[in-house]
């Protein structure tokens, strides 16, 4: 719940935003869902038994895990926190270039689509 509360004061997002998740049970109880709701964000949850439906942020787990959490062991969860959000907020939105988005970063591609947009409007 902190994360969604963190990404919400962050970046303000406009209410129709769509967050696709598992069926985790973070994701499925009444709070979270009351939350998403209480901002206006719509969830999209995968499918019983059909990874398929949320295959980006599956790989983007998969990635996570693979480059980060299977490389070392975590002392506390205190340190695996840490780690995690320098991974996604420094290395991961800045810098990993993913072939998605045209060999750009996350925050490359989503500036470059603002300014398409407001350039359309």
């Amino acid at each position: 719940m902190s994360a969604l509360t963190r990404a919400v004061g962050q970046r303000l997002p406009e209410p129709g935003l769509l967050q696709h998740s598992d069926r985790g049970s973070q994701y499925t109880s009444d709070d979270y869902q009351r939350a998403l709701k209480d901002h206006g964000i719509e969830c999209s949850l995968s499918g019983r038994g059909n990874c398929w439906d949320n295959a980006v942020v599956e790989s983007f787990f998969g990635t996570l895990k693979k480059e980060l959490i299977y490389r070392r062991s975590w002392p506390t969860r205190h340190d695996a926190a840490a780690a995690v959000h320098e991974y996604i907020e420094v290395f991961y939105n800045r810098r990993r270039r993913h072939t998605t988005n045209g060999g750009k970063s996350p925050a490359t591609y989503e500036a470059l689509a603002e300014e398409q947009l407001t350039q359309a409007a």
